[in-house]
Formats: structure tokens, sequence, C-alpha cells
């Protein structure tokens, strides 16, 4: 992997430079990585974990980095040499990819020296904030899809090569069944998919030699293009031809398909089912691309079109109706000078950026009857809690709000993947991960995980911690 240790914003280093000058750059700090509410994700598919983990295995300052920190002519002497020979030496906790998380949850809590910790922000929040974005974008448009496939072909309008390598991991994780993108299908042990493009039938005299020609090479895996000049008057009609051809001469028919790219998708899936069916052609599944969505894919179902199957590109790959997962990294805990760990409260005239202070757990709470999600909570690590007789949990600000929850079990969201800077976790293969990611969405009812309206899952705040944040609340406004 590439040594990522500068991408980083300028200020981190200016920080660390302070740090290290100042004399507190081996102080204990612990900061969580969360997301907040956006009013645009109910919930996220946690993604990234794995390349996050290779960020931190790797984080060294090459010789040519530190010249070219000394280039710039900001940072001392002392520093530079120090950050030569520095790695990473703490511990990072984080939940698994493909779990289902809600706002102020931490997906990460790294502990460690404080400039070591400041220094990963950046990074961090890049890695983990882009992959979990579109792992929920994929969650959300196959959601949608109820089971049909989804297929991710987004690498030609992603933002550039990482954003189309890694944001097709992310989609692999979030449901879709295959990449158009070959480079991460080698890299991640993915399924690779795709067929033909127009130019191909532009490359022949007509479309149904196009098709002979194509199908003459890929008879078991054949998907035609279907709309490069009409796609009812000639597309389909060819493709009906190639394939009652196909059929006499095979007996059978074997992953046999059109795709349409363009036009009204509802109109021309109904009218192309008809023409198929006409031609004894039921198995020849319909396939349909151009800008795909969740949005779309539920108006095309409520417009009962006949659609097997979804090819999803640039409104995935880029998460076109929210840029940002809105990602944070906020200090939760500070080592004084004795070396004693104090909590630490970030305050703001907004109630959603007033941060969860100390060092914490995530609880997920499951019945006992149904094996669904009920809620979860936020937690001090070292808080003592007695789950054996049934738990009362308390909304995070309205505090009258109340659940009490009996015939239960509780799990540990976060797991140890760094201890005293080694790796300490082996992250799954990508085809594992999604498959966990489908359990897991299968623990939450349909109200939760649905794209229109979902029910608000209850995300609580323990005693300990509440009381915790109240008091420094109120110690800060003195």
């Amino acid at each position: 992997m590439r040594n990522l240790t500068l991408l980083t914003d300028l200020y981190q280093l200016t920080m660390a430079n302070a740090y290290y000058l100042k004399g507190m750059h081996d102080r204990r700090a612990v900061f969580d990585l969360y997301f907040r509410r956006n009013g645009k994700i109910n919930y996220a598919v946690a993604a990234g974990l794995e390349q996050a983990c290779e960020y931190v295995r790797d984080f060294r300052f090459s010789e040519g980095d530190v010249e070219y920190l000394k280039g710039l002519k900001i940072f001392d002497a002392a520093f530079l040499k120090y950050l030569a020979e520095l790695r990473f030496t703490g511990d990072i906790y984080a939940v698994e990819e493909g779990t289902i998380a809600f706002p102020d949850e931490p997906l990460m809590i790294v502990d460690a020296p404080v400039l070591q910790a400041q220094l990963l922000e950046t990074a961090l929040l890049n890695i983990v904030s882009h992959q979990t974005l579109i792992a929920t974008k994929a969650s959300n448009i196959c959601v949608a899809a109820e089971g049909a496939p989804v297929v991710e072909f987004g690498l030609r309008r992603a933002q550039g090569p990482d954003a189309g390598v890694y944001g097709a991991r992310a989609a692999m994780i979030g449901g879709c069944r295959a990449t158009s993108n070959v480079l991460a299908a080698k890299l991640f042990g993915v399924p690779p998919s795709g067929t033909m493009a127009h130019s191909f039938v532009l490359c022949f005299p007509d479309e149904l030699t196009a098709f002979r020609e194509y199908a003459s090479l890929y008879p078991d895996n054949c998907t035609l293009l279907v709309d490069t000049y009409d796609t009812l008057r000639s597309g389909v009609p060819s493709a009906v031809k190639l394939f009652t051809e196909l059929k006499e001469k095979q007996g059978y028919l074997k992953s046999a398909a059109i795709r349409i790219d363009s036009g009204d998708l509802a109109y021309l899936s109904k009218k192309a089912r008809a023409l198929l069916d006409a031609a004894d052609l039921g198995e020849v599944k319909i396939i349909v691309s151009n800008e795909i969505d969740e949005e779309l894919i539920a108006s095309l179902k409520n417009q009962r079109a006949r659609i097997d199957g979804w090819g999803v590109g640039t409104k995935l790959i880029t998460s076109g109706n929210l840029p940002s997962l809105g990602g944070v990294y906020k200090m939760a805990a500070f080592a004084d000078g004795g070396g004693a760990l104090q909590p630490k409260i970030k305050l703001s005239d907004t109630l959603e950026k007033i941060t969860n202070p100390g060092v914490k757990e995530v609880y997920r709470f499951y019945s006992g009857e149904t094996g669904k999600a009920l809620a979860d909570l936020i937690a001090l690590r070292d808080e003592k809690l007695d789950f054996r007789d049934g738990f009362t949990i308390v909304h995070p600000t309205e505090r009258w709000k109340k659940t009490a929850l009996t015939n239960f079990r509780a799990r540990k969201l976060l797991v140890k993947v760094f201890a005293g800077g080694e790796q300490v976790y082996r992250p799954p293969a990508v085809p594992e991960i999604s498959a966990y990611r489908a359990r897991e969405l299968e623990t939450f009812w349909e109200e939760i995980t649905r794209n229109v309206n979902p029910h608000i899952y209850k995300v609580d705040l323990s005693e300990g911690l509440y009381d915790l944040k109240t008091s420094l609340i109120e110690e800060m406004q003195v």
C-alpha cells in the first residue's frame, strides 16, 4: 500500500509540533470517530476498517516526507527528527465492517499518545467516512430493489481512481452483487460484471449482426444492450430473434438478458417483457440502467415496471443525494499532568454538536423472542451495568422518555483492532463482510431500514455517561 502518512491537514502537523515542543506529546488522549444525524441517513453501514488498519499499520514518515516538511520552514528540527522515528503505539477499537451503526455512536475509538492520535484524524475520517457513505448508499439501493440483483458500475463517474476502487468495495459490502470495476474485483475477491456498450453495436452493420457476433463468443452469458437505435422497433426485436436462434441451436438459454439504458424505463420494460414472452422467452431477464438510485427504483416499482435487475453507477459511486457522511473525530478524554485520564467535552450552541465525553462502550440489545434489535446504549467503558434482571434505557436528552427492556441479550459492538501499536484484528474478506451486513440488516425491523419516513431507532445514553456529560456542561458554564 502507498504510504499515506502525509495524507493529512497541515494543522494536524502544526498542533503535533506544538505538543512536542510543549512536552505534551506523550500524554494519553482518546478520540471518537462518528457521524452526526443529517436528515438523510437513518442508519449507516460501517465500512473502510481494513484500509484504516493498513494506514495505521504503515504509518511512518519517510526520509522524503521529513525533507519536505523541513522545506516548509515551520517545524522545529527536533520535532522533525522525532517524526522520522515515529510509529503508532496506541490502541484502537472499532465496529466491524458491515455493522449497522447510528448517529453519535463511535465507529472507531483511538486511544494513544495525543500527538499520534491527532495525526491519524484526517486520514481515518477520509477512509472510514467515504466507504461508510457508499456502503450505506448501496444498502439503501438494495433495500429498494427488494432482493433483485444490483450491479455497481460507477467507475467512470467516480471522483478519481481511489473513489472508484474503494467505492466499489464499499458498494459490495452494502449489498451489490457484482462490480464492473475489474481492479476492484481482483483486489477484493468479488465478481466482475459487464457485457457490451453502444460502441460495440455501432461497429457492425446492424443490431442483429452485433448481437449474433457477441453471442457467438458468450452464448451462456449474453446480455444485449437494446437501446442503441430504437428500443422497441429494433433493439428488442433483434434480441428476440437472436435469443430464439440461440435457444433453437442449444436447446436452452443460460444467463440471457437485455439491458435498457435510456428512455421511459417503466414503459419500455413492460413492452419489452411482452415481446419476450410472446416469443416464449420468459427466461430472458430485463436489466435497466441510467441514473438509477433508490428513489427511481421505488418509482419504477410503483409503476409496475417489469425489471429483473438494476445497474447503478453515478448516483451510487458519488452518493448523489448526500456527498458527505458528516463524519467527525472528537477528543473524549485527555491525561492531566499526572497521567490521570480526564473526560473532555466540546460545547456548542447547536445541541447535536455537543460531544459525549469519556471512554465509551456501545451495546446493542436484541429481543429474546424475535431476535430483532431493540435499542443501542452508549455507556462509559468502566461503568458497572447489570443486565441480568432487565434494563431501562433513557432518551439521551429527554430523560423522561424511558423504555424498560426484558427478555433480551446485550452485545458489545466495539472490537479491539490495535493493541500497543500492533494490529490484533484480522479483517474478513469482502464477501464475508457483505454476508454479515445482510444478517445484520435482518435483525432490524423494516420500519427502521426503509428509505421513506423510517422510525428513529433508539440510541440512548447510560446514566453514568449522561451524568458525566451534564456535570461537565455545568462546570464549563460557570
